[in-house]
């Protein structure tokens, strides 16, 4: 059954539909030939997923009357970089990309992100198409138009907000993702379970245990990204109630850091996020925000999704320090993003927290 979600932006022009339809990637020339009829296509992909996707896509663009022409990037985290990127502009100028063209992100996040940025900058921004295959990009980082690279200084702090044309999920392709692919997704969506309420993680936690049938539960977690997008497009930094999109980085500073310290090799990102959703129920619990009740409830549900990688080894205190390059700085201040209880987001300021609970909180999660 084909599922569709409305994404509003602040420019009417700019809105655009998330369709959740299995075996939709056998007909991505429909979707691509409506948005850019008779264009050139720059797929950008993954040796792993184009192995796995590459020839049905490629099929059904040229059957609709489109140029495909295909570009491979390296697959993890730390190819999330200025020379990956500097590469794919490259092979857009190479292969006379117009404005009229079109570039299909064909991937997980980590492609959607660079692919969207590329886009963005690319003749001052061209048409481009997420069709995510992960559980995360799914309901994560295809919806809601953050696109953007990681450096040397921190994870996404060179980006843009940009819009793709369309976003077309098919979940037939989630039966491929490899047990860790498919946990980090669910971290993200226990995250998002967590912000939203009681019934949006009840659901999650149903889609635990009937893997391969979740029409619904992508969807409805689509709904509820794309309900924060339309509140706050840009992420606005005086924003600072629950319907801020800032909320929707609960689990992220930590996990962020998580990434930074261990060079982007050791995690994948939801699996940080896993971490980062721990300690920030930790720190919600030393703060008196949340019960210590709830903290082990949602701790539970994070450790159904597989196994994280260990923090062993991780020094505390690089930790700490890696804090300071998140991009929720605003001023000299880290906007925390905690709960008051599940559904119930709350922004705190870092000059609220003192330095000895943060790094009370860090040995507590670091040495288990």
């Amino acid at each position: 059954m084909t599922q569709t979600v409305n994404v509003k932006t602040r420019q009417q022009s700019s809105n655009y539909d998330i369709t959740i339809e299995p075996g939709s990637l056998r007909s991505i020339g429909d979707a691509a030939g409506s948005i850019a009829p008779g264009s050139k296509v720059a797929i950008i992909s993954n040796k792993t997923v184009f192995d796995l996707y590459g020839s049905t896509a490629e099929r059904s663009l040229k059957k609709a009357g489109l140029k495909p022409v295909t570009h491979l990037i390296g697959d993890g985290e730390r190819f999330k970089s200025l020379k990956t990127l500097e590469s794919t502009l490259k092979f857009l100028g190479d292969n006379n990309i117009g404005r009229t063209d079109l570039i299909i992100a064909l991937g997980g996040g980590v492609v959607g992100d660079l692919a969207g940025f590329a886009a963005a900058v690319y003749l001052r921004g061209i048409k481009f198409i997420q069709v995510p295959t992960t559980l995360l990009a799914m309901i994560d980082s295809s919806v809601g138009g953050k696109t953007g690279i990681n450096t040397s200084f921190g994870k996404n702090l060179v980006g843009a907000f940009y819009q793709p044309s369309a976003v077309v999920i098919d979940p037939d392709v989630l039966r491929t993702l490899p047990k860790r692919e498919l946990t980090a997704g669910f971290c993200e969506a226990v995250k998002q379970g967590a912000l939203s309420g009681h019934k949006l993680l009840k659901l999650t936690e149903d889609a635990l245990d009937n893997i391969g049938q979740f029409d619904r539960f992508l969807a409805e977690q689509i709904r509820f990204k794309a309900t924060i997008v339309a509140a706050d497009e840009r992420e606005s930094a005086s924003k600072t109630d629950a319907k801020s999109r800032k909320i929707l980085n609960f689990g992220h500073t930590f996990g962020h850091a998580l990434e930074k310290v261990t060079n982007y090799r050791r995690f994948k990102h939801g699996e940080a996020v896993g971490h980062g959703i721990i300690f920030a129920a930790e720190l919600s619990k030393k703060l008196e925000l949340l019960s210590a009740d709830e903290v082990k409830s949602l701790n539970g549900v994070v450790h159904r999704t597989g196994q994280l990688p260990t923090l062993h080894g991780i020094d505390p205190s690089e930790v700490f320090e890696a804090f300071k390059f998140d991009k929720k700085v605003i001023g000299k201040s880290l906007q925390w993003i905690l709960l008051k209880g599940i559904g119930k987001p709350v922004i705190v300021p870092g000059d609220n927290i003192p330095d000895r609970v943060l790094k009370d909180t860090l040995r507590t999660v670091i040495k288990g």
